[in-house]
């Protein structure tokens, strides 16, 4: 150990004695320094800042009008856009199974198969119709009702024609084994 570190450890009690007076050195620090006011430009008197804020209302406003006037779908609706749907599809796949059988059968004359096609094409028509008539009233049951039977209407008379068909071949099959 040195004499220096010898000389403290002996004397540091002397040394306790003479603390800083910490309040007295910042009071003569903060005297010193230049003390301005900081600038301060309040950003809500800025007329830029003022239309851009009323516009940013406004648009929120709009929106939520629009969402609430045009967007809004309750529960009822969904559920018959919904049915409609499933119905639509259900029927279509349905129709366009039994008319391509039609338009497959060998035992149909291209007349029968063009007259036949041209019904089903003023059906197609009318069910258009409904379906528009559908999406300005969802809730009409009335409609849904009609177009229901308009898909009932095009399977019928598949079926009728499919079944004539079919009747025409055993009548044609019981002539081949007369006695």
């Amino acid at each position: 150990m040195d004499n220096f570190e010898k000389y403290i450890r002996e004397n540091a009690a002397k040394f306790d004695k003479h603390k800083a007076d910490k309040e007295k050195m910042w009071a003569n620090i903060a005297g010193e320094l230049k003390t301005e006011a900081p600038k301060v430009i309040p950003i809500w008197r800025s007329p830029m800042l003022r239309v851009a804020a009323t516009l940013l209302i406004l648009l929120g406003i709009a929106s939520f009008v629009a969402v609430q006037v045009f967007g809004a779908t309750n529960d009822e609706s969904q559920y018959a856009s919904k049915e409609l749907l499933d119905i639509d599809m259900h029927y279509k796949n349905l129709v366009s199974y039994q008319v391509q059988l039609v338009k497959d059968n060998p035992n149909l004359t291209e007349e029968d198969k063009a007259e036949f096609l041209s019904f089903m094409d003023e059906l197609d028509a009318e069910y258009e119709e409904l379906r528009l008539e559908m999406q300005k009233n969802l809730d009409n049951e009335q409609v849904l009702e009609a177009i229901v039977s308009n898909y009932k209407q095009r399977i019928e008379l598949i079926e009728k024609l499919l079944k004539q068909i079919n009747d025409s071949k055993i009548q044609d099959e019981d002539y081949g084994y007369t006695l």
